[in-house]
């Protein structure tokens, strides 16, 4: 199949969205040729919420399926240039994660779990922390864990380096074409249709992050997805402030933050207005927001009151009820695939995702990682995902 942009009546395999879910599936299909694949996206590749993105890469999960994809994807982030064919864009900075002071337990218990899978991870004590940031408050840390081999990456290159690669292997992209229709006869999937005309395939999945309950509706299946608000800022670091220090998610000031460079500061925080349009909600955060939000943060690292607040950056997460992806075939319609609801945590787990669900619709199952536990129908079975030292705002 030729690189270009022309409706092809026909495939194997459609993809809807060209995020770095979308993307990923498609590298992974297109390695195994498994025949024609689309990628549709109504925008451009990455433009969803792939490039808002904070794009924090880390290992730290209380529930071990979640570790292990987010271990694969780690391989895949060191490797990029090998896998992938491109310079990649991963920042190795350093994670840690704090967590409330009655849930140190669980967070020993975690990282005993996370040690078992192979991530290379450690407990610090709170001087140890302090000698690892010296820029940060820790007096109300006991012991935080620490993943020396984390870091960032960029939402949006991602996207774009598996779908160029993908596209070198054969695949077709439809950018600035709108699904308007799911085609299903008879229980299973048939195509799509949309402002380009129809396209025929067997298998069609949907990862489209906030778009995706209502795409899912257009044939008759209703799936448990609310979309939530974010607000980021980036700070330009303040005078004598460590540059390129590590990323963290931190329970007790309810943000995430990590360095930007050596230069600047992102923030970001745990929750968000649910129910917001994702084709119509605010481009720039509201001040009064990143000042409570950064507010927060400055209890953890006092030296960004004196940081100049440099822009904000807006986006809609796809939220679940246990906060965990969708990833399987969707009960009501045989050949329809769901790869969405990743509440937040998509992109650092993006690279493994390509390859389950390219093992789910070739060999029957996720082999890599078995992915059973996310499958779509786990609500209406009354099997949400909890994990086993879960946090309170896992």
């Amino acid at each position: 199949m030729s690189k270009g942009n022309s409706n092809p009546g026909k495939a194997d395999i459609i993809i809807l969205g060209a995020g770095v879910m979308g993307a990923s599936i498609a590298f992974h299909l297109a390695r195994r040729r498994p025949g024609s694949i689309v990628v549709i996206d109504k925008d451009h590749v990455g433009r969803g919420g792939s490039g808002r993105s904070s794009a924090l890469i880390r290992m730290h999960y209380s529930y071990p399926a979640e570790v292990q994809l987010a271990l694969v994807s780690l391989h895949i982030f060191q490797h990029w240039r090998e896998i992938v064919g491109e310079p990649g864009d991963f920042r190795k900075i350093g994670f840690v994660r704090i967590v409330h002071p009655n849930e140190t337990e669980a967070l020993k218990l975690n990282v005993g779990m996370q040690r078992k899978l192979g991530v290379n991870v450690e407990l610090l004590t709170q001087q140890e922390l302090k000698d690892l940031e010296p820029d940060w408050s820790v007096d109300d840390v006991e012991l935080a864990a620490y993943e020396p081999d984390s870091g960032y990456g960029d939402g949006a290159g991602a996207a774009n380096d598996f779908l160029s690669r993908a596209r070198d292997m054969g695949v077709v992209y439809l950018p600035r074409t709108h699904v308007t229709s799911l085609s299903v006869v008879s229980g299973r999937i048939r195509g799509v249709v949309s402002d380009h005309g129809e396209i025929h395939a067997p298998v069609v999945v949907v990862a489209t992050g906030p778009w995706t309950r209502p795409l899912l509706q257009l044939a008759g299946c209703d799936l448990p997805i609310e979309t939530e608000y974010h607000q980021v800022a980036i700070l330009k670091n303040a005078p004598g402030m460590k540059g390129g220090g590590c990323a963290c998610i931190d329970s007790v000031t309810a943000t995430y933050f990590r360095s930007d460079g050596n230069d600047k500061f992102l923030i970001g925080d745990f929750y968000g207005q649910r129910g917001v349009c994702p084709d119509n909600f605010a481009q720039r955060p509201a001040d009064e927001a990143l000042e409570e939000m950064i507010e927060r943060a400055c209890r953890r690292v006092p030296k960004l009151e004196n940081a100049e607040v440099m822009r904000g950056v807006t986006g809609i997460y796809d939220m679940t009820p246990d906060c965990r992806p969708l990833l399987g075939e969707v009960s009501e319609v045989r050949g329809l695939y769901v790869c969405s609801g990743f509440s937040g945590m998509g992109f650092k787990i993006s690279p493994a995702i390509g390859v389950v669900m390219s093992e789910l619709l070739l060999d029957g199952k996720g082999k890599t990682v078995d992915i059973s536990a996310f499958r779509p129908s786990r609500f209406v079975e009354g099997c949400p995902i909890k994990a086993e030292h879960e946090y309170k705002d896992d």
